[in-house]
């Protein structure tokens, strides 16, 4: 018999999270995930009024954007795997200790970034997406330069909401995200439709927004009463030591959002020999389709805190048994969302102007995601997420990068640029990475192993 944990092991009258705690963290960020992508969607559907080049060279951009992102993200992972593990122990100083070094290392690295792809945004933008039509790097080399300045805001705002996760709380980041997301869409508005602003506009509501983000979060980082309490930021100093741990669980998932990405880029250079039609196609595509995954994307978020915390307390038969318990939830979330994004995309392609061709395009790859993603992605997602938090993360680098790129990169290329396929290959390619990973992390989950790894 498959054994997911030991019952015999668990006192249901003395677990680290009752009902309404798991509730109390999950559903905010769930919450705030979603939003987040209808925000996106939202944005996308204000820029796609400029016309074909705006949306296209948005959804390029963004292809690099999301890559830097996911390196600040990884960076933040690090911080609250490290952080969740301390506050199971009860160890306070050493949660905060490790949530100042998570914050210095995040800026430095931002700051860096941030100004290399100023500095380079063309040479970048030519070198990963070759020869495009003229309006579309124009406006490209628009969005990128002010949307790279962002990045430090953005890169902060993910780590400093990671420690308030971390330590339990995630309805405040979510508020601040909900009024951020607001703030970006009214800025969008204004900047697009009153002052005509086109892409330029959408990146500096951008822009605002997320420096509005990162200056709150740490203002409220401050206050004392919390477990994570972070303040005399100018005081700060490198631990070497310690930004070592966090740096050993971050860089693995750096390196695998990185070739995620990277993955992402390379496929996007292949869409984007299609045509206009078809990459606008895509980028709607893409946010519908990260729309219905945010749900189980937010389950996993919340997992990391659960399993890290039950690890650092030595309850590692709870940390399988809460793996379980929230890879359900994300199953069921993922369902009703599939199939709420499938009722929605025909309204919103609609409501984005979009040329019906694209539109078509759209609807049919929604359709095949509705069909094969609540089979595969769940078990090819969220259980990784709490292998993660205990430390297992060169397995999931390894293995979810060869997946990217051997089934998911190989077949998408091959499909699009050898035999003709249109957009549908990027996600033949897809299914065929899900279900790989599907397989590869339920066998890791069954064999233990993630459990004997050690962080702290």
């Amino acid at each position: 018999m498959v054994r997911f944990y030991d019952k015999a092991q668990i006192d249901k009258n003395n677990m680290m999270f009752t009902a309404k705690q798991l509730r109390i963290l999950l559903v905010p960020v769930i919450i705030e995930q979603l939003l987040n992508s209808f925000m996106g969607m939202a944005d996308t559907m204000m820029v796609s009024q400029v016309g074909s080049a705006a949306i296209s060279a948005v959804s390029l951009v963004d292809s690099i954007n999301v890559l830097v992102i996911q390196v600040f993200s990884a960076l933040a992972t690090g911080g609250t795997i490290i952080c969740s593990q301390y506050l199971g122990r009860r160890d306070e100083k050493d949660s905060n200790e490790a949530a100042r070094q998570v914050a210095l290392t995040v800026a430095v690295i931002s700051t860096v970034i941030a100004i290399c792809c100023i500095l380079f945004r063309r040479p970048l933008l030519q070198l990963t997406f070759g020869e495009v039509e003229r309006d579309v790097m124009e406006n490209s080399v628009v969005y990128f330069l002010i949307t790279a300045i962002s990045f430090p805001f953005i890169a902060l705002f993910s780590a400093g909401s990671a420690f308030f996760r971390a330590g339990g709380e995630s309805k405040f980041p979510m508020r601040i995200s909900v009024i951020s997301n607001g703030l970006n869409i009214a800025g969008n508005a204004v900047l697009i439709f009153v002052f005509h602003m086109g892409v330029a506009g959408a990146a500096l509501s951008t822009l605002f927004s997320r420096m509005f983000c990162a200056f709150v979060v740490f203002y409220y980082l401050r206050k004392p009463k919390q477990p994570i309490v972070l303040d005399h930021y100018l005081s700060i100093r490198p631990n070497f030591s310690l930004i070592g741990k966090i740096l050993a669980v971050g860089i693995p998932s750096g390196i695998e959002n990185g070739m995620f990405q990277f993955g992402k880029l390379a496929i996007q250079s292949s869409v984007s020999t299609l045509g206009t039609t078809a990459i606008a196609a895509q980028a709607m595509t893409i946010i519908l389709e990260n729309l219905n995954g945010m749900g189980g994307i937010g389950v996993g978020i919340a997992l990391m805190t659960v399993v890290g915390q039950c690890i650092g307390a030595g309850r590692k038969e709870e940390a399988r048994y809460y793996v379980v318990k929230l890879t359900l939830y994300g199953e069921i979330i993922t369902i009703c969302a599939c199939l709420f994004v499938l009722a929605i995309t025909k309204p919103v392609t609609f409501l984005a102007a979009m040329e019906p061709k694209s539109a078509a395009m759209c609807f049919q790859m929604v359709v095949a995601i509705t069909i094969v993603k609540p089979f595969v992605w769940t078990l090819g997602f969220i259980p990784a997420y709490g292998m993660r938090a205990a430390g297992d993360v060169r397995f999931s680098m390894i293995y979810a990068s060869l997946t990217m790129w051997l089934c998911r990169v190989v077949l998408c290329v091959y499909l699009i640029r050898f035999q003709g396929f249109g957009p549908m290959a990027v996600w033949i390619g897809m299914f065929g990475d899900w279900t790989v990973r599907a397989i590869g992390f339920t066998w890791r989950f069954f064999s233990g192993r993630w459990l004997k790894k050690q962080v702290i």
